[in-house]
C-alpha cells in the first residue's frame, strides 16, 4: 500500500464510508485499487461504530439527528466525532478537517452545520 497524507486519506475514508452507507457493501471492495492503510483503517473503525457515532451526532444536534442528515454530511460527522473521541489528533484538527470536507464536497451550509455539531461534541468530550 502506498501511504498518502492524512488529509487525502480522510477523503478516501469519506469516499469509502459514503459508498458503504449507500450500498451496504464491504468497505474493501468499494475502492478502485488499494486504499491507503490509514484511510481503510479509519473507514473500518468508523463503520464498526457507526450507530454509536450517530447517537453522539443526534444528541449534539437539536434539529439535525443523524438519520435526517444526508449521507455525505453524516459520514463527515462520523469521521469528525470518531477523531474527537479517539483523541489521536488535536480537536481543532479534527474539526477543521471535517469542515474542509463539508465545504469541498457539500456546501457552506453543511460546513457550518458540521462545525456547530462537532463544536458541541468537543465540549462534551473535553468535559469528561
Amino acid at each position: 500500500m502506498m501511504a498518502i497524507g492524512r488529509r487525502q486519506a480522510r477523503r478516501q475514508a469519506l469516499f469509502l464510508l459514503y459508498q458503504w452507507d449507500l450500498t451496504g457493501l464491504p468497505l474493501a471492495g468499494l475502492f478502485d485499487g488499494e486504499p491507503d492503510a490509514f484511510a481503510l483503517s479509519l473507514a473500518e473503525d468508523v463503520a464498526v461504530r457507526a450507530d454509536a457515532l450517530d447517537g453522539v451526532i443526534s444528541s449534539a444536534s437539536d434539529e439535525w439527528p443523524a438519520d435526517r442528515l444526508g449521507t455525505l454530511e453524516r459520514n463527515i460527522l462520523r469521521i469528525g466525532v470518531f477523531e474527537l473521541e479517539e483523541g489521536e489528533v488535536p480537536p481543532e484538527v479534527a474539526i477543521n478537517e471535517a469542515v474542509v470536507l463539508a465545504k469541498r464536497y457539500a456546501s457552506e451550509d453543511a460546513a457550518r452545520l458540521v462545525n456547530g455539531i462537532l463544536g458541541r461534541v468537543q465540549r462534551e468530550v473535553a468535559a469528561r
